[in-house]
């Protein structure tokens, strides 16, 4: 059926003027026919095949059947030429055309063939790594639906990725298999299913796995954050070192040489942690076990090691002077407002009703850490100070070199309490008790601070057998470094001295210390680079290091026997 579009007046005049002025632009027939499909060649095939149909009126073809079952259209080559490639579901049959129009059929039927794929053995590898391309040879290979390769000793095969194929080769990539050795099959369509060529006549290859082998056989115990080393062959395969169910993180992977670090978990108790180190690779389908003792130590303490804070001088860059022994974070001046202590930014003088009596809820009082902060008196001292301790301390402390009141963290040149209560006491060496503890410090010894080890004796003032009497709110440097340094006068020294440290509920410090203690740490100051400020005596541009040990859990009086 042949229609022919009927042409206005208007469209004849606008041609005319497009043909005058580009002559460039040529007429197309402007007749819309349904196809019609003059001969096709080849006139039988398989599944897979390229058939090539001439005829006319074929550039406008939307759709192509063979026994009534829908083929795919490979390319319209012109309005006289199209070929189709036969698919799985295609019947013998007519070969029919469609466009908008209607239909063409041929007058001949094409004939579909069924055959059985078969490989050649010419040419094909005797052995491929896993994971490779592999290009094999054979008949009819453009029937094939997949392959598989199965593992020798099983029966089930994993399937290839079909990278292309034609009727004499198929490129495929191989998969995962579970043994060196492996059966190759194909899949095809028969005419009425799909079926898998026979395993027990399939040829075989050895394919290469190149599976990861660790020879590392001792695991000492570790620390989160510790990187642990693993030697061996095809080390480079390993896709994840697993502790447990958690993923570590590979800092460095080659073939010989494999580092991990240890992971954290909130699931992670106290003490020894023992858990299973694996290694998985080939995509996860296959899992080692290293070992089922590897143990990670969890500190019954927070430690926080090599820590750097400064005075409240503004003429060094690193305007950095709040340490929290809760997050162990040294906190910028500038994030004094809204990290450190904001309940004290809202309520200024009015955070306390007077020092080291806070005025606020306990929420409130819970939401801040504790920290502490050092800074210089014009004794030109350093001094360890208490946020709560002082209304006049914190507004010295300012997040930008500049005098203006804006700058200083507080916002205003007026009183402010911070929320934190705490209390010092220097660990005298002259003091047998004082020196144990600190030399426990010192070297790294001390395990847990909890009810047991440091039992606090509130009639007795004491803490660990250690009177507790007179602790401070805030400690001068004649106290723990006493003899180190002169006023006036720069100078870096190795200090090395160990202070407890006493962090109060939100019920303050009373005239007896030892009562609502809610947390204990230990500092040990290593290092203080003690300078002036602006040339004044008032050492406030100083930088302290140390570490520090702090208490993860509040304090519980009913454990105390």
């Amino acid at each position: 059926m042949k229609q022919y579009r009927k042409w206005s007046l208007a469209s004849l005049l606008v041609c005319m003027i497009l043909w005058t002025s580009c002559d460039s632009i040529s007429m197309k027939d402007v007749v819309v026919s349904a196809p019609q499909v003059l001969s096709f060649s080849p006139e039988s095939g398989s599944v897979g095949s390229e058939i090539v149909i001439t005829g006319e009126y074929l550039d406008d073809v939307v759709s192509a059947t063979i026994g009534g079952e829908k083929v795919t259209i490979l390319q319209k080559v012109s309005n006289e030429r199209l070929s189709l490639k036969v698919t799985s579901n295609a019947k013998s049959g007519k070969i029919v055309l469609s466009n908008s129009i209607g239909d063409g059929v041929s007058e001949a039927n094409f004939t579909i063939e069924y055959p059985a794929p078969a490989i050649s053995a010419t040419g094909m590898p005797t052995e491929v790594e896993m994971g490779n391309k592999l290009l094999l040879s054979g008949t009819h290979m453009n029937v094939i639906s997949a392959v598989l390769f199965t593992a020798e000793g099983h029966t089930t095969g994993n399937e290839a990725t079909i990278l292309s194929q034609s009727e004499n080769e198929i490129l495929v990539k191989i998969p995962y298999v579970e043994s060196d050795k492996a059966s190759i099959t194909f899949k095809y369509f028969n005419g009425t299913s799909e079926v898998e060529t026979p395993l027990e006549s399939a040829p075989q290859m050895v394919v290469a796995r190149y599976e990861p082998n660790v020879t590392t056989s001792a695991f000492e115990a570790a620390k989160i954050g510790d990187i642990i080393v693993l030697s061996g062959t095809y080390l480079n395969k390993i896709d994840k070192v697993l502790l447990g169910d958690l993923e570590c993180n590979i800092t460095l992977q080659n073939e010989n040489e494999l580092k991990f670090a240890v992971p954290s978990s909130e699931n992670y108790v106290d003490g020894d942690n023992t858990m299973a180190l694996k290694i998985s690779y080939f995509d996860g389908r296959e899992v080692h076990t290293l070992t089922d003792a590897f143990v990670v130590k969890v500190p019954f303490v927070y430690f926080w090691e090599n820590k750097k804070a400064y005075g409240q001088g503004r003429d060094v860059e690193e305007m950095s002077s709040f340490f929290s022994p809760e997050t162990g974070l040294v906190y910028a001046n500038s994030d004094w407002r809204e990290k450190v202590d904001p309940i004290s930014y809202s309520y200024q003088a009015a955070t306390c009703s007077a020092a080291n009596k806070p005025a606020v809820s306990e929420s409130e009082y819970n939401s801040v850490n504790p920290y502490f902060f050092f800074s210089g008196v014009n004794a030109g001292q350093l001094q360890i100070n208490s946020p709560a301790a002082s209304a006049s301390q914190l507004k010295n402390f300012y997040w930008f070199n500049n005098s203006a009141n804006e700058y200083r963290v507080t916002g205003a040149n007026g009183n402010c309490y911070g929320t934190p209560v705490l209390t010092f006491l220097y660990l005298d060496p002259a003091n047998s008790k004082s020196k144990a503890l600190a030399d426990k410090v010192k070297n790294g010894t001390l395990d847990n601070i909890d009810e047991a080890t440091f039992p606090i004796d509130v009639d007795a003032k004491t803490c660990g057998e250690i009177s507790i009497a007179s602790m401070k709110t805030s400690l001068n440097t004649d106290v723990w470094a006493n003899g180190i340094f002169t006023v006036g006068v720069a100078k870096k020294a190795t200090v090395d001295a160990v202070i407890l440290i006493l962090y109060y509920n939100v019920n303050g410090s009373t005239s007896n210390v030892a009562e609502n203690v809610k947390r204990i740490g230990l500092l040990h100051i290593k290092t203080v680079d003690f300078k002036m400020w602006n040339n004044t005596n008032a050492p406030s541009s100083s930088s302290v290091e140390f570490d520090m040990y702090w208490q993860k859990k509040d304090y519980d009086y009913s454990k105390v026997q």
